[in-house]
């Protein structure tokens, strides 16, 4: 990231509480707009602006900048929620009188339907989880790891798709957020919501025997006791890690998907299952009920591919 400039970076900015009051936003999102703002401020620091100095034409002026710079729609879209996002915060904290940024028009990014595995694919996938066998030669410390490794695996897998969680909080779950008896997890979302959701008994089975089974062998001396998923070194499972294991499990074809495929595909044949849009919603998540609206037409697709594959007058 670029510093910003010495005229913009004045203390009535503000930049560093507002990155630190992003507590309930996800860790890619905080940087990415940490990011934003601080683009935006060095921006105005070129103009010798303050924060005064802003109104509806100079936020203007700079998407203005932003389309002319040549990023793509969906890029401009988060830069201007970042900053619209900034202006509140300043308004709050009466850096400015009023917030300029409201009511700001400002181009959407392009909808784009999720790549989505099919039901057989995705019990396809599964299937192989849980049939891997330790790939390391020997006995000893390195096939107990392997072992360990395998159960991790499958647990977060079934995690992912079956309970349609987002990657961080597959990997933020607590082994207290775990109830599996009565087949739930407590889940701390976007914006610090937490909700409940229920998970079948392969994805109940697959944690409990990492658990019992698998956990202990990754453990080291400062390993988080309360995180479920840890990676090779005993840390909690990251994003990244997580991404890893998914990459591991291709499709019988090779595909790999993104770990965020397998929560589209959860949500996915929810819907093709009958399930109601907005039961859908609460599992996922969702603020906006427009947000799970996409998986329709994902299954739209579906259903019109299904009809001109096999209807003879399609």
């Amino acid at each position: 990231m670029s510093k910003p400039h010495a005229a913009a970076s004045a203390e009535s900015w503000l930049v560093d509480g507002y990155v630190s009051s992003l507590t309930g936003a996800s860790e890619h999102t905080r940087d990415a707009y940490a990011h934003d703002v601080a683009e935006f401020v060095e921006w105005c620091g070129r103009g010798a602006l303050r924060p005064t100095d802003l109104d509806r034409r100079v936020l203007r002026r700079y998407l203005g900048y932003l389309d002319t710079r040549g990023f793509a729609r969906a890029s401009v879209a988060r830069k201007a929620a970042a900053m619209r996002s900034y202006l509140r915060y300043l308004r709050r904290h009466g850096v400015i009188a009023g917030d300029p940024g409201a009511g700001l028009r400002t181009p959407k990014g392009a909808a784009r339907l999720p790549r989505v595995p099919h039901l057989d694919e995705a019990n396809a996938l599964l299937d192989a989880a849980s049939g891997d066998e330790p790939s390391e030669a020997g006995d000893g410390r390195r096939s107990d790891v392997a072992r360990a490794v395998i159960l991790r695996d499958l647990a977060v897998l079934e995690v992912l798709y079956g309970a349609g969680l987002r990657v961080a909080e597959c990997c933020n779950l607590r082994v207290a957020d775990v109830d599996l008896r009565r087949g739930l997890l407590t889940v701390l979302g976007k914006g610090s919501k937490v909700r409940r959701v229920p998970v079948g008994e392969p994805a109940r089975d697959a944690i409990a025997a990492w658990l019992d089974r698998g956990r202990a062998t990754l453990e080291v001396a400062d390993s988080p006791p309360d995180a479920v998923f840890l990676n090779r070194r005993g840390r909690r499972l990251t994003p990244r890690d997580a991404r890893r294991v998914v990459a591991r499990h291709p499709l019988p074809d090779g595909r790999t998907f993104h770990p965020h495929a397998l929560r589209h595909a959860y949500a996915t044949h929810l819907l093709e299952g009958g399930a109601d849009l907005r039961a859908v919603q609460e599992l996922l998540g969702h603020a906006d009920l427009a947000t799970t609206q996409i998986y329709t037409h994902v299954t739209r697709d579906r259903l019109r591919a299904v009809y001109e594959a096999t209807h003879p007058r399609a």
